[in-house]
């Protein structure tokens, strides 16, 4: 465009007269390869003079030359921000990356990893480069070179493509790191090779698993050899001697065999029940059972099999009974009355005791022996080897790992507490207590092979998990256990799901399909409005907190045992369950037969009324925003709206029919511009 009176076409356009530094303009847009960049405009010509065609062309090249500039900047940003997050992601790689020129030998960059596994070669000053002038280079056929001897710059130029080769690297004065290395030549287009990338993988690590392998199977069988060592010389003794053994030290050399057996059958067992806990296949048979029964058979237990230390046991007289496998809680208790013992003098008594927790029942082993140092608290209950002579696969460091796989069966937790060493232990495990419908204890093993049929009225339950196998084994389980099964994989799907099953609970599995499910818990309000309990196979306490801190009523991590899901699900289920009724200064309603009374006289009340009413006394304390009353207490077409007035009228027609007015309300109290809430029972300050 070439503009002679600027001000004049300005008028033309309807604009006023504005005082402008130029009478004439010219403007052309900026453009590379189609693409608008922007526009160039000039304003103003030396003589006051209107812009000609020449002074056009003059401008469209200086644009197609600003065009040009503008997409050579923005490709070398795309190409800087490119670079900078793959230097990131090599630089934060588990895996070494060492970058050679092969002109000249020299370090062209070398990642974190890479600087970690050679950091103990380098001399206290020296630098990388000079290390590489240092080193020794052994290959796994036994051949040898040092840097210093065969200029880097010879070697690298005729490069060869190395794949997983063990070399191990070594200084002067007898220092080496073993490697894993891989080496890539990067070549030029004329073939010469222009650099090479090495990636080198420490073997350290892979040699601590393989030596602690080979000293667990060293003590097993180091476990396994003396008792068959006793079985063997008892039996040789008896079969050589038939006629000269009297009958009764022939019954001795039985004894010894039938204790030395059990000892194999002990050490087996905690070993096949590792096995089973890694893979999630340990089963459990829970029935209702009394914890006092329990500590005093494993007491007994305790005491006969050598046990010197005696064991104060301390129970409130209320305890509830609990819903666990009597033989594997009792197992776990004589591990840990076994492990405190190790520990503490011959004197020291040990402590058991129990309390209610909630929907669990926790059970305390304490000692006042030698104490746990704090760096050590977060490993005890990890598999290992060489955790010290001991009954029941401690000796193989089994023994507490297997306490937590059993504890964890149960839907239940197990933590240990010190105050340093020199004071003492204690170890905590919560079993969930057993369930009474009807006066009956209802025990249900979700172990059992029988199959349950869900009924018209069973609990539904929703999984979220986008792994056809999780979702296989979870139906099974809950359709054992005569739960209805509800499925999806896809996220979006979730709030419509639960709209129109209206679930009793969802099982939410953390990673899905371009979200997760903390995103979740923040994105769809029904699920605010029921249990939810996170499935993941991450088990860091800080996702813990975080899906717990998003509102989820539990967190189960992968594998989990069918029995642990299912004691999971009845406990959150029990937790959220409501009342059978509500009473607060006169008003009473009974939820089973949907009947409000107020001073004993019933009132009539609309379907929504009673909703409303049922809502707010379920929630009795807190404050209800009018978009959560409107989820809650109204039908699914107004959930995507949110319109006060609904509410307010329908709270004037309760009001009117409870016999309170808005200014000095009794029942349900105003929360201004936020929503409604009703006081609870024990609320004095509410009552007339």
């Amino acid at each position: 465009m070439r503009i002679g009176d600027l001000p004049t076409w300005l008028r033309s356009l309807g604009f006023s007269p504005v005082a402008l530094p130029s009478k004439t303009l010219q403007g052309t847009p900026i453009r590379h390869r189609g693409i608008y960049a922007g526009s160039f405009f000039l304003g103003g010509k030396d003589g006051g003079g209107e812009f000609t065609r020449e002074d056009e062309e003059v401008l469209v090249l200086l644009a197609s030359q600003a065009a040009t500039a503008i997409a050579n900047a923005r490709n070398f940003r795309d190409e800087q921000r490119a670079r900078a997050k793959v230097e990131t992601l090599v630089d934060t790689s588990p895996v070494g990356v060492v970058v050679l020129d092969a002109r000249t030998g020299s370090l062209v960059s070398i990642n974190r990893e890479a600087k970690r596994i050679v950091r103990g070669l380098r001399m206290p000053d020296g630098s990388t480069m000079e290390l590489l002038e240092s080193v020794t280079c052994r290959r796994g056929d036994g051949r040898e070179f040092a840097l210093k001897e065969y200029p880097l710059a010879r070697e690298l130029s005729s490069a060869e493509t190395l794949r997983a080769e063990e070399i191990e690297l070594s200084v002067p004065d007898g220092r080496s790191v073993k490697t894993l290395i891989n080496v890539t030549p990067i070549h030029e287009p004329d073939g010469r090779v222009e650099s090479v990338v090495v990636t080198m993988q420490d073997l350290a690590p892979f040699e601590e698993l393989e030596r602690m392998r080979t000293e667990f199977l060293g003590i097993v069988s180091h476990e396994l050899r003396a008792p068959l060592a006793a079985i063997k010389g008892s039996a040789a003794t008896v079969l050589a001697g038939s006629g000269r053994v009297a009958r009764a030290e022939m019954l001795q050399f039985f004894r010894i065999i039938d204790e030395h057996a059990d000892n194999m059958s002990v050490l087996m067992g905690d070993l096949l029940d590792a096995g089973r806990i890694a893979t999630g296949t340990l089963s459990i048979s829970p029935e209702p059972s009394d914890v006092g029964a329990l500590i005093d058979r494993a007491r007994t237990t305790f005491l006969n099999a050598g046990g010197r230390h005696s064991v104060r046991v301390d129970l409130p007289p209320d305890l509830p009974k609990v819903m666990v496998d009597r033989q594997r809680i009792v197992q776990v208790l004589n591990n840990l009355l076994s492990n405190a013992a190790r520990y503490s003098r011959t004197s020291s008594p040990i402590e058991v005791n129990a309390r209610l927790d909630g929907v669990h029942v926790s059970i305390t082993v304490s000692d006042h022996g030698r104490g746990i140092a704090p760096e050590r608290l977060a490993h005890l209950f990890a598999k290992r080897a060489g955790a010290g002579e001991g009954k029941r696969g401690l000796a193989t460091g089994l023994g507490l790992a297997i306490c937590k796989g059993l504890v964890e069966a149960h839907g239940g937790r197990i933590r240990a507490r010190s105050e340093g060493e020199g004071r003492g232990a204690r170890f905590t495990f919560t079993v969930p207590t057993a369930e009474e419908v009807g006066g009956d204890i209802a025990a249900s093993d979700s172990s059992s092979q029988e199959r349950s049929r869900p009924g018209p009225d069973a609990t539904r339950i929703l999984v979220v998990d986008d792994d056809p196998r999780t979702l296989l084994y979870i139906r099974d389980t809950l359709t054992t256990a005569g739960y209805t099964v509800l499925e999806t994989g896809e996220p979006p799907e979730l709030a419509g799901v639960i709209r129109a099953e209206k679930p009793h609970l969802v099982l939410l599995d953390l990673m899905l399909p371009g979200t997760d499910g903390i995103k979740l818990m923040q994105q769809v309000p029904d699920l605010a409005d029921m249990p939810v309990i996170f499935i993941s196979a991450y088990g860091r306490d800080e996702t813990i907190a975080k899906a717990l801190d998003a509102g989820a009523a539990d967190y189960i991590v992968k594998p989990f045992s069918a029995t642990e899901l299912t004691a999971r699900i009845r406990a959150a289920l029990r937790r959220h369950a409501e009342p059978a009724s509500f009473m607060l200064s006169g008003l009473a309603i009974d939820y089973d037969r949907r009947q409000v009374t107020l001073g004993g006289q019933p009132l009539e009340l609309t379907a929504t009324e009673y909703e409303l009413l049922r809502v707010l006394s379920a929630n009795a304390g807190r404050v209800l925003t009018y978009r959560a009353l409107l989820r809650k207490a109204w039908d699914t077409r107004y959930r995507s709206s949110v319109d006060p007035k609904l509410v307010h009228a329908v709270v004037r027609r309760l009001r009117h029919k409870l016999g309170e007015d808005g200014a000095r309300p009794t029942y349900i109290l105003n929360e201004r511009r936020v929503g409604y809430r009703m006081p609870a029972p024990d609320d004095r300050a509410s009552e007339p």
